[in-house]
């Protein structure tokens, strides 16, 4: 049996404007995992997981041996991860196999709902890992991460690899993405060996970040996703409107994430500064776009934050997910929780997952 795992990830900054190319974002992967276990397999495929109910889904592999068939199933990350690295054995011209998986997560509650901590990314990267190991491979860990974001491009080409870079090198990273498009369209016509080295890449970057140690991160989950979108501010701009005010967001995305970076770990009342003027750029995105981004719950948390003389910001995608804190030495953690307690906000345990080597190019898995 081969058994690998995945950290959950959160965004510390520069969650949205990171989907366009070479703007950055800061992240940290998590101590809560995804695992799957591996086994031989003969005649068929089989996936076991929660998220597919009762029965796992099962795959054959078509007569040349070299495509998986689904049985039922849409495809998905799982599939998406198992459709690329076969691929990449077949080029090697290393035989198919059978392999059955079983996936079992910690990065969702105990009724299956999602603490948005990437539990998508956290199973392609496990899943990609897995059957390197399986197929002998030998792949990098940056080799493994470009692969997991082909796999994810073709589920949701607009990802922007993030939670899977935190997911496959650990800590905390600043990170950049590739233009994804192209990668797809690359990857839908050429062999993966060359995609993975193709020219496209080199403006994805991903940065080790030395562990913070000057603030403590506190993670809150709302757990209310909103369930209505705030379209008014949106119908009342142009498309010129709407497109200078986006291009002026991630212009100060940027220069944020860039002055966060410089900061880190050094500065942490710089560093506080940045992270209440990040919040304040999702609130502007959010009635940009006529999206709710900060929720009540997760406005309060913020708020909370802010009077108490730290800072806090929705967390990825916002909505209802995870919102969190950095708080200098002399805030306490009792009097913030007891707060968050009263506004039915649940502290997530969380601390960073840190990598054993600061090598993002082979980092040990």
């Amino acid at each position: 049996m081969i058994e690998t795992r995945a950290p959950g990830k959160l965004y510390i900054a520069g969650e949205y404007a990171v989907v366009e190319p070479g703007h950055p974002a800061i992240l940290v992967a998590v101590d809560r995992y995804l695992t799957v276990r591996l086994t031989e397999a003969i005649g068929m495929g089989r996936v076991h997981s929660s998220r597919y109910g009762h029965g796992p889904v099962t795959w054959v592999r078509d007569a040349d041996g070299d495509t998986i068939v689904v049985d039922h199933s849409p495809f998905d990350y799982v599939t998406a991860a198992i459709t690329i690295l076969e691929r990449l054995r077949s080029e090697r011209g290393l035989d198919p196999r059978y392999f059955d998986l079983h996936i079992d997560s910690e990065l969702d509650d105990s009724s299956g709902r999602k603490f948005g901590l990437g539990s998508s990314a956290a199973v392609t990267v496990a899943v990609v890992d897995a059957l390197d190991r399986f197929y002998g491979l030998g792949l990098t860990a940056m080799e493994r991460f470009r692969l997991a974001l082909l796999a994810t491009i073709h589920v949701a080409p607009k990802a922007s690899g993030g939670d899977l870079a935190a997911s496959t090198f650990g800590g905390w990273i600043a990170y950049t993405a590739p233009d994804r498009a192209r990668l797809l369209a690359l990857s839908d016509a050429l062999p993966v060996a060359e995609v993975l080295t193709a020219p496209e890449w080199d403006v994805c970057t991903v940065r080790a970040l030395p562990d913070l140690t000057t603030l403590r991160l506190l993670v809150g989950w709302t757990g209310s996703p909103a369930s209505t979108e705030r379209l008014v501010d949106r119908v009342r701009m142009s498309e010129d409107d709407l497109d200078a005010h986006y291009a002026r967001f991630l212009d100060d995305s940027r220069a944020a994430v860039e002055e966060l970076v410089a900061a880190w770990d050094s500065d942490p009342g710089t560093m506080l500064e940045i992270i209440r003027r990040c919040r304040r750029l999702l609130q502007q995105l959010g009635r940009l776009r006529g999206t709710t981004i900060e929720t009540d719950q997760l406005r309060t948390l913020c708020d909370l934050a802010e009077a108490s003389g730290a800072a806090g910001k929705p967390s990825g995608a916002g909505g209802g997910d995870c919102g969190i804190m950095l708080l200098p030495g002399d805030v306490s953690d009792d009097a913030v929780l007891a707060t968050w307690r009263e506004h039915d906000i649940l502290r997530l345990d969380l601390r960073p997952h840190l990598p054993q080597t600061a090598d993002t190019a082979g980092a040990v898995r």
